[in-house]
Formats: structure tokens, C-alpha cells, sequence
């Protein structure tokens, strides 16, 4: 993987660049649809490709473990042939879901163990075989295991969760020195910052992941409650710390102005279920800002959902049509929901390389940001 920062915004941190992969290249700042099982929920690859244009998603180690499962996805040649989409893809590694079945897992130094939530059977995720999973799946760029302490944390279960991160780190740096990709393209490995909002712990944790010369790093352990403050106060930390020339991916943020509030501190990629999750219960985010497409005012606006938008979902469909669909339970109406939602963020992250080449982002940004937010 190479990376090539073109260029950084003159009022802010904020960095337009370009990711090469085996699998194509990405533009950044970039946003990446989560497809959590080998699909992105509602969406076909084609329209994930095409109309959301997307230039590379998610799968999730834990899920894809689970179901369908390693020995499918090998026969499958991998994540990439198994579920049609050729461009490039990255895997979480697991630890966020596995550190969120607190009643169901035990965390030691080995690794962690954790009961399915598909039937209760019992595993084993450590250092080393969640490296050989992803080596299975095949993703273009895998995340290391770490474990995500939830918020509030106290200091000394934060400090510990840290180092513990650290040292399974080695290992899974160590692992993938001793082993070879299963489908003869380049995997590169991102560690992760943690530290929860304690700004002694996450300035200890991203000069030990910038320490280890790794091609790209992830900020994580954020947007998991703390306020929004918090989250730009530990991440504009982070960001001064780990390396310039490298990419820096926030982990499951966010909302639009969370991801323009944190592309202004140097973040260059993102991912959250967001999108789809909220367009499936009748959110939908525009340009002029949040739509709940559910209520009664908009059964007889006729105009697109978004008239600047270019998706296909939001110009050829009206708000009127979109919450008849809600309200008769149809499915498309998800399926729209999402599909509009997934291409605004996309159209909101190029729009920002846009500024950024530019050097108009800063200003461009404090007028959005606000907009974003109004509930229309």
C-alpha cells in the first residue's frame, strides 16, 4: 500500500491524498460503507459501486468468522470473489464486537474468549489467529486486535486496556512477518491508538503505534458516548503525533459534521454504520440538513429528497414517494433511504477534497457544519 498526501489545507489539518492498493486506488478524505457480513445492508454491490460510488468498504472479522464462516470464504478465494466487489476493502478486526459481549467474554493476556451470538458456542480470538482470519478474508487493509474500553472508563482499567493493546499489537506484527497473504495480493496492517479521553493515555498510545512504522494508523475508542468535544479534543492529540506521511483512519465516526469536524484535524478515513442504519429507520442526511422522511409533513412535498444531490435515489424520487414507502412498510424504502444517505457522504467527502485542493476548507467547513446540523 503507498500513500501520497497531495496536499494540506492552509486554514486547517485538514489533507487531501490518494491511498494505491492492490485493489485500486482511494481518494481521500474518504468515507468507507459498512458491509459488516460481505454486504452492505439494502444495497447491492452494483449500487454500492455505481451509485453510491464508493471506492472501498468494510467487512467484520468477528461476523465473517462466524458466518459464513473460514473455510467458505477460502474455498471462495476470499471476501473479494465471495461477495462480487473488486475494489479494495478493509476488516476491523473484531475487537470492538467481541469487547461489546461484556456478559459473554473473558479478556486475558492470551487473548479474548467470547461466546457467539448466534448459538453460544465458545472461541478464541488472540493476536495471531485474528491475523490469520484476515489473511483468510483477504481485505486489502487489516486493523490490528486491541481491546476498545467503553465510556466512561475509569484511569486504571483505561492505562492497562492500553498497554494490553500494545502488546497484543507486537504480536500481530510479529504474525504477519511470519506468514504470507492467502491470495497473492499485499495486506497492510493499521494499529490502533487507545487511551479512552484520558489525553496522557491516548499521547502514550499514538507515539507507541507511531513507533512501529506502520504503512497507515487508526484512531480508536471514540464515539463511543463521550461528548463531541471529547472526541475532537483526543483526536486533534492523536493527529499531532502520529505520522504526517501516512494515512489516519477514525474508527466508526460518525455524523457528517463529526467527519467534517475531524477531516479539519487531519483525519483522512472513516466508516460508521450510520448511513444506512438511520436511513433504514427514516433519517436521511442532505445538504441542507436532517430529514425524518417519516413525518406527516412531507406527504405531499413533491420535490427530490435532495435537489443537489447527483444520486439517482435522491433526484428521481420525491420526499412525498419516499415516505408513502415508510409508511407502508415497502422495502424499497429502505433501500432508497440507504442508498441516498450512503451517496450524500460520499458526495459530502469529495466535495471536502474539493476545498481542501482549493485551500477554502476552513472556511467552507464552519458554514457546513452548521448547516449539516439543522433539522429540517
Amino acid at each position: 500500500m503507498n500513500f501520497e498526501l497531495i496536499t494540506t489545507d492552509k486554514g486547517s489539518n485538514a489533507r487531501a491524498g490518494k491511498i494505491t492498493t492492490a485493489h485500486g486506488t482511494i481518494e481521500t478524505p474518504i468515507f468507507m460503507p459498512v458491509g459488516t457480513v460481505g454486504s452492505v445492508k439494502a444495497v447491492t454491490q452494483d449500487q454500492v459501486r455505481d451509485d453510491v460510488q464508493a471506492q472501498i468498504i468494510l467487512g467484520n472479522t468477528y461476523h465473517l468468522y462466524l458466518r459464513p464462516g473460514l473455510e467458505v470464504l477460502s474455498l471462495a478465494g476470499g471476501l473479494h470473489k465471495f461477495n462480487g466487489w473488486d475494489r479494495p476493502i478493509l476488516t476491523d478486526s473484531g475487537g470492538y464486537q467481541v469487547f461489546s459481549l461484556a456478559a459473554n467474554r473473558k479478556i486475558k493476556e492470551e487473548g479474548v474468549v467470547f461466546q457467539s451470538h448466534i448459538d453460544g458456542s465458545k472461541h478464541l480470538f488472540t493476536p495471531e489467529n485474528v491475523m490469520d482470519i484476515q489473511r483468510t478474508i483477504g481485505a486489502d487493509i487489516i486493523m490490528a486486535f486491541d481491546e476498545c474500553p467503553p465510556y466512561p472508563s475509569e484511569y486504571r482499567y483505561a492505562r492497562k486496556s492500553m498497554e494490553l493493546t500494545h502488546r497484543w499489537l507486537d504480536r500481530c506484527i510479529q504474525r504477519l512477518k511470519d506468514t504470507q497473504p492467502a491470495y497473492g495480493h499485499e495486506q497492510t496492517l493499521f494499529p490502533i491508538v487507545q487511551g479512552s479521553t484520558y489525553k496522557d493515555l491516548r499521547k502514550a498510545s499514538a507515539e507507541y503505534i507511531a513507533s512501529r512504522g506502520a504503512a497507515g494508523n487508526a484512531i480508536g475508542g471514540l464515539s463511543v458516548g463521550e461528548p463531541e468535544n471529547e472526541m475532537y479534543e483526543m483526536c486533534g492529540l492523536v493527529t499531532e503525533i502520529l505520522p504526517q506521511d501516512k494515512p489516519r483512519y477514525l474508527m466508526g465516526v460518525g455524523t457528517p459534521w463529526n467527519i467534517l469536524e475531524n477531516i479539519a484535524l487531519g483525519v483522512d478515513m472513516f466508516d460508521c454504520v450510520m448511513p444506512t442504519r438511520n436511513g433504514r429507520n427514516g433519517m436521511l442526511f442532505t445538504w441542507n440538513g436532517v430529514m425524518n422522511i417519516r413525518n406527516k409533513k412531507w406527504a405531499t412535498d413533491f420535490n427530490p429528497i435532495d435537489a443537489n444531490s447527483e444520486c439517482f435515489a435522491t433526484r428521481d424520487y420525491s420526499r412525498a414517494y419516499l415516505r408513502h414507502l415508510f409508511v407502508a412498510g415497502e422495502i424499497l424504502g429502505m433501500t432508497l433511504a440507504s442508498i441516498h444517505n450512503l451517496a450524500f457522504y460520499l458526495e459530502l467527502v469529495k466535495e471536502a477534497r474539493r476545498q481542501i485542493l482549493a485551500g477554502t476548507f476552513a472556511t467552507w467547513k464552519t458554514g457546513m457544519v452548521q448547516q449539516l446540523k439543522t433539522r429540517l
